[in-house]
């Protein structure tokens, strides 16, 4: 009986250690970084009748903002192991939305592809910054299903605004999906700033790192790990992502569904965030990033070979939500892995190196994915 109540009290504590604190803020900001990041793919069959577009035209408009993304995540990380990461967080906030309102206000093609590239440099700035300081507060045997909690915000946006992006769309146009979502956006991240400020000079407990623990030096061979850990993370997500930037089109061209519902098969598809970010994040405390990473990595193939074959219906909704739980179960297992296993000091660093790798491979296979398609057609 006294066993049975000491596991309920740990049980509790491991409950407050997780959900309590900073991480409900973070949540929330995860979700309003994503708000404008979320809404041009859902809006690409929009963008495209507006500009008559082909698909490589097409995959321009989606390559414009993530190869930018990319590109920002290798500055940003290294200034947020030097600088107060709130300001980087709220620039990937704030600075977000106002690029998004610009994209909105954009006429001409250019223009437009110019404002998403600046999107996608402002946007370098949270997720090299967000992990750190989270687990600066949280105990490390938590770590995955902590970032597994702290991803459902992220997701939780995929799944929301390209709902709400489209409603707004049929009403004022899809210029207008990024101007009415941009400007609340823009608020909350200043809010963000300055709740984040006071929430973390009223916390007493797990003050963070010290001096000492700063300085530790890395385990020896922890870069070779990294290096082949990555790669296999970034390659699945590659393959992964740059199909689903081409999910919109397949719903309007091979199966002949109106645009908004093509858009909500994209919220279907990140609905998986609820389920598979958790379970990452518990698997990988429990069993090992590596092995929650190369568990998705066999199971993409076969999810993503049955999306080309399946009729439309519910089979094809399981399908897309499996993809969902990999992207997000890689995800965190991903986030996990790099914070344990990197000194504290080159954190950030380290995760933008990741994010780049990451964001330039998408890149790559959108390209040729959209490259197929034009020559298949």
């Amino acid at each position: 009986m006294g066993d049975g109540q000491q596991r309920k009290e740990n049980q509790l504590l491991n409950l407050r250690a997780i959900f309590g604190g900073l991480l409900p803020l973070f949540v929330m900001g995860h979700f309003s970084h994503h708000v404008l990041t979320a809404i041009t793919v859902p809006l690409i069959p929009f963008i495209r009748s507006t500009f008559n577009l082909d698909y490589t035209q097409s995959g321009l408009v989606v390559s414009a903002f993530t190869l930018a993304y990319g590109f920002g995540q290798l500055p940003a990380g290294w200034l947020a192991d030097r600088i107060d990461r709130r300001k980087l967080m709220t620039v990937g906030i704030s600075g977000v939305a106002l690029a998004g309102v610009l994209v909105g206000l954009s006429h001409t093609f250019v223009l437009m592809i110019l404002f998403l590239i600046l999107m996608g440099l402002l946007a370098g700035g949270y997720h090299p910054s967000a992990p750190p300081l989270i687990s600066a507060s949280m105990r490390f045997e938590n770590m995955g299903r902590v970032f597994g909690f702290h991803n459902i915000g992220g997701g939780a946006s995929y799944f929301l605004t390209p709902l709400v992006a489209v409603a707004i769309a049929n009403v004022w146009g899809w210029r207008g999906a990024y101007i009415a979502l941009g400007i609340p956006t823009v608020a909350f991240g200043i809010v963000f700033y300055i709740l984040l400020g006071r929430m973390k000079t009223r916390r007493k407990a797990n003050p963070g790192p010290s001096k000492e623990e700063e300085r530790t030096p890395a385990p020896p061979g922890i870069m070779r790990r990294l290096v082949v850990f990555l790669i296999l993370s970034t390659f699945t997500a590659a393959i992964v992502n740059s199909i689903i930037s081409f999910i919109p089109f397949l719903m309007v061209d091979h199966f002949g569904v109106s645009k908004e519902m093509a858009a909500g098969s994209l919220s279907l598809l990140y609905s998986g965030v609820f389920w598979g970010s958790p379970l990452g994040g518990y698997l990988a405390d429990r069993l090992g990033s590596v092995r929650v990473v190369l568990a998705v990595c066999f199971t993409a193939s076969p999810a993503i070979f049955l999306l080309t074959v399946l009729p439309y219906g519910w089979a094809l909704g399981g399908v897309l939500v499996l993809l969902g739980m990999i992207i997000y179960s890689r995800m965190t297992a991903s986030e996990s892995f790099i914070i344990r296993q990197t000194p504290i000091r080159s954190r950030s660093t380290i995760l933008g190196i990741y994010l780049l790798s990451a964001t330039t491979s998408w890149t790559v296979f959108r390209a040729m994915t959209s490259w197929t398609l034009n020559h298949s057609t």
